[in-house]
């Protein structure tokens, strides 16, 4: 089993920064793959960002390219989600999540944090 605890979210005004935490503990691998999604009020759950554990290879959605970027600390355990230039359409619950790199499908989930970005 992995768990996966997020932080850092809260209330930042349009063009603020944020940086999301998600600390991973138990059964952590280095061939996982982590990744951020998030999930407004009333939307389906959307991919953010993602990057593997070991060879630091990144993905990110188009709605956030050039102003999110993700990032690791093997020694910490921990993934990063660095946001600038929010906009209130950026806010909602991101989720902390990881799957196998062979796997297409994330397994563990963290509880969530929230971001609201006011105009």
């Amino acid at each position: 089993q992995v768990q996966l605890v997020e932080s850092g979210g809260g209330l930042v005004q349009a063009g603020g920064s944020l940086r999301l935490s998600c600390a991973a503990s138990g059964r952590t691998k280095s061939s996982y793959v982590m990744a951020w999604f998030r999930q407004a009020p009333g939307k389906e759950r959307e991919f953010v960002a993602a990057i593997t554990w070991s060879g630091g290879s990144v993905d990110y959605a188009d709605s956030v390219k050039g102003r999110f970027t993700i990032s690791r600390d093997n020694a910490k355990s921990t993934v990063y989600l660095q946001m600038n230039s929010l906009k209130p359409e950026d806010t909602a619950v991101y989720y902390c999540a990881a799957r196998g790199v062979l796997n297409s499908l994330y397994h563990y989930w963290g509880q969530g944090t929230q971001v609201t970005v006011s105009s």
